[in-house]
């Protein structure tokens, strides 16, 4: 009877998770990553070959090393194309394994069905879920979710047999999922609160033994942190501390892990990007350090009575720390991808909770059953609505700006929007809006890229000029800049302009092709060839081709 309700609660989560989902399906790509993941990356593009999965594993793509997800973009472009619908799809099916495989692990490793049942619905349904999944830049969230819940199902079956071959496939689905995205890394901090609930290794195995089983992992942990914080500090997205002080970024933190445990239990007024708050109210830093301090002391005192409750908030708050904000990456204050790995913990203490403080049938059938069915139910259609908003640039980020407070993020990138559908006095208005929050040097590109589009090249320069000075690691802006030069006649200028940029970016395509017409303005016909060649490897044969019909590069 037990194995037949199992069959009936995986073909429920498939269905109940496709359902408000499924809406993604007729949604489009968006400007935020998209374009530099997908839909402009001539790698990703080219398909997958050995040229291509090379870059997949040398490429550091918007400050991330995650050669797994960069392949899977690959497989999807070869599949789908420029056709958004099988993106979103694949990360849906992606999503819905990683359900599934939560849903197995708790039921094997509790042997109780309709909490496991529970935690893994909520954990599906919640709208939260919705930036994870709905975003085809995010494939690296469900990606990694779906070969970390694999591992931890696998680890509950070696628990079961300590044998080398379960070990080792525990340990390659991990470097999977580290190789997708390192939120991650936090998974042998996870296995050792599952030791002591629900798979209770504790005290039969000694902490020594527990610990020692870990190393192989900690050492791909370690490997993983010190590649990660390359990548993002080569790209300039960690914030110094002289930007960011660690107090300040240390009660951010503690203020972080109560909004989002809020937003666990009040879903509302989402949004795909929430500024950094450096101004938050005293009373809100006291209120949510005492919730902090409570819930963590109410865990610990309960630990042996209540165990679940102990590994969800300690799975909640360990997994957080890799994006809670003690390292800031990026300028954002929260998102609610982060939520993906942790939520779970909250999703674990409030089934077995709940189930706890109900034992006796009669509450459960007429309590929990209705009270439980209301809430996926609510969660299911927030979700849809959710999803919605993410059908395009438009929708998202006018949603944004109706949620949240001084998003410069929202303005710049409706902005990018409207320019593309031609609305260029809509667009200025929400650029400059934007700098009166923030002087933001992505603003200062996107607006000078506009007054390109209109003509206006000395505005455009400006804006570049300006770009430039507050973030001079920008291979984009460099190459933008160069071709203003080359409008100006500048030709010296632009070929610096494109050398910098190609010593930023070395396999920057169009840059090597822009820097290629320069070398031929100024008579180097073959160096000029030499670029044309190289930008031609790198997927943009334009030049050579033209090059080749003036009677060059033959």
């Amino acid at each position: 009877m037990n194995k037949k309700y199992t069959y009936l609660i995986i073909i429920f989560l498939i269905i109940a998770s496709g359902a408000p989902f499924g809406r993604i399906a007729g949604n489009d790509f968006v400007n935020y990553d998209d374009k530099a993941y997908i839909t402009e990356n001539s790698h990703i593009k080219a398909g997958i070959n050995p040229e291509s999965i090379k870059w997949a594993f040398t490429a550091v793509v918007v400050s991330n090393w995650h050669p797994v997800t960069l392949i899977s973009h690959m497989l999807d472009w070869r599949l789908f194309g420029a056709n958004a619908s099988g993106h979103h799809l694949v990360s849906l099916l992606l999503h819905i394994g990683s359900v599934l495989l939560l849903f197995l692990f708790l039921n094997k490793a509790t042997n109780n069905l309709w909490p496991s049942a529970f935690a893994a619905a909520f954990f599906a349904l919640h709208p939260l879920r919705v930036e994870s999944v709905a975003w085809a830049a995010e494939r690296k969230d469900v990606l990694s979710m779906f070969f970390g819940m694999a591992c931890i199902y696998a680890y509950a079956f070696y628990t079961e047999k300590l044998t080398r071959f379960r070990y080792f496939v525990c340990l390659i689905l991990f470097a999977l999922t580290l190789m997708s995205k390192p939120m991650f890394v936090t998974l042998p901090f996870v296995l050792m609160l599952l030791d002591y609930w629900p798979l209770k290794r504790w005290p039969k195995e000694t902490a020594g033994e527990l610990i020692g089983e870990k190393i192989p992992f900690l050492f791909l942990t370690i490997a993983c942190c010190i590649i990660t914080l390359w990548a993002q500090n080569k790209e300039g997205s960690i914030v110094s501390a002289s930007h960011l002080h660690f107090f300040t970024r240390f009660v951010h933190a503690i203020v972080s892990y109560i909004s989002y445990l809020g937003k666990i239990f009040w879903p509302v007024n989402l949004a795909v990007f929430y500024p950094y708050d450096l101004s938050l109210p005293l009373g809100k830093v006291f209120l949510s350090g005492a919730i902090f301090i409570l819930i963590t002391f109410a865990v610990l005192y309960y630990i042996k009575k209540l165990p679940f409750l102990f590994v969800g908030w300690f799975w909640y708050l360990g997994t957080f720390v890799p994006v809670i904000g003690l390292v800031q990456i990026g300028m954002q204050g929260m998102a609610d991808r982060y939520t993906y790995l942790p939520s779970i913990g909250i999703a674990v203490s409030l089934a077995w909770g709940i189930s706890f403080l109900f034992k006796h049938k009669d509450y459960s059938k007429k309590i929990l059953i209705p009270f439980g069915t209301a809430v996926l139910i609510t969660l299911a259609i927030l979700t849809w609505q959710q999803c919605g908003y993410w059908e395009n640039n438009f929708t998202l980020f006018s949603h944004a700006l109706k949620v949240t407070k001084n998003n410069y993020m929202a303005h710049n990138n409706l902005a990018a929007a409207l320019i593309e559908k031609g609305s260029f006095e809509e667009a200025f208005d929400h650029y400059n809006k934007a700098l009166l929050i923030i002087d933001y040097d992505d603003v200062y590109y996107n607006r000078g890229n506009a007054y390109v589009r209109l003509g206006n090249y000395q505005l455009a320069l400006k804006d570049y000029n300006k770009a430039i000075s507050l973030n001079p690691n920008s291979a984009d802006t460099y190459n933008n800049r160069g071709f203003i030069y080359i409008k100006l006649g500048r030709y010296q200028q632009a070929f610096d302009d494109y050398s910098k940029a190609i010593s930023l970016k070395m396999d920057y395509a169009e840059a090597y092709s822009n820097r290629a017409f320069v070398y031929l303005s100024l008579g180097d016909n073959i160096s000029g060839c030499k670029d044309a060649r190289k930008a031609c490897e790198l997927g943009d044969c334009e030049t050579l081709q033209a090059f080749a019909g003036k009677g060059l590069c033959r």
